[in-house]
């Protein structure tokens, strides 16, 4: 059986996690969430003026609405977000099975300071969970060494691709079997850890 389906028909649940103005229909989160109805996205309240401490809550009540075992697939914004809620609620973070997180922002770039509130400072604290950071040489919104760092702070394994931006709708990834496969490969992980 799909292994992704499987999870979610075993009374698990996947989070997708926007970054700041959301995620459009042609985004791959989207997409994920039409191909596999399980998937649920965290609706922030405000997706033009991010307030980490209203992100998080929501983020948290997500959480505990979710059943089973859960799963994050966050993305830019959503990201930083994950760790901020990862740091404030740890005993909520032992129900979370893996995290994907894709195109990490970066929430001392300028431009985006005067957006966003909250996001910093970034603790020095790594995930309690299992996770993977999958980033671009070429994100607009990251630079790569700032991926390797948030990456490196979060202990999570980086996967650094060529030349897909800010791996979003104007990637024009479609599907993003990449990020599926990424995916299962967290899920894999959960049940083989469970059976050790």
């Amino acid at each position: 059986m799909e292994v992704i389906r499987e999870w979610l028909d075993h009374g698990n649940s996947i989070l997708t996690l926007p970054g700041w103005r959301d995620s459009g229909p042609q985004h791959w989160q989207t997409r994920w969430e039409s191909k596999f109805p399980g998937i649920r996205r965290v609706q922030q309240h405000d997706w033009e003026k991010p307030v980490a401490a209203d992100w998080v809550g929501v983020l948290q009540q997500a959480v505990e609405n979710a059943s089973g075992h859960v799963i994050l697939v966050a993305h830019s914004l959503g990201c930083i977000a994950q760790h901020h809620w990862a740091i404030v609620h740890g005993s909520s973070a032992r129900r979370i099975a893996g995290a994907l997180l894709v195109a990490p922002a970066d929430p001392v770039r300028e431009g985006l300071s005067g957006h966003i509130q909250g996001f910093l400072p970034l603790s020095v604290r790594s995930l309690p969970y299992r996770s993977i950071v999958v980033a671009s040489d070429d994100d607009p919104v990251c630079q790569p060494d700032r991926s390797a760092f948030l990456a490196n702070r979060w202990g999570s394994p980086l996967v650094m691709l060529n030349g897909e931006g800010h791996i979003n709708a104007d990637s024009g990834l479609g599907d993003w079997d990449f990020g599926l496969r990424h995916l299962r490969r967290l899920i894999r992980s959960h049940y083989e850890r469970e059976t050790d």
